[in-house]
């Protein structure tokens, strides 16, 4: 991951190499959130496959880059 503070300084970072997928902040953060936010439960268990790709797609991270497994 990359953070970067325009589109003007991705396309510099890139060059002619083709893009990634792009995230703004904000939304990475709603995801971080949502990803980890009860990693610390005592009552954790891991997520499904089926679960995880739903977080994605609850936060708007769709489409073939974002599809897991």
């Amino acid at each position: 991951m990359n953070l970067f503070r325009s589109e003007e300084h991705i396309r510099a970072w890139l060059g002619s190499r083709p893009a990634g997928a792009t995230v703004p902040i904000d939304r990475l953060c709603e995801l971080a959130c949502a990803w980890y936010g009860d990693r610390l439960s005592p009552t954790w268990q891991p997520r499904s496959l089926e679960q995880s790709q739903a977080i994605l797609d609850r936060n708007g991270l769709t489409g073939e880059f974002w599809r897991l497994g």
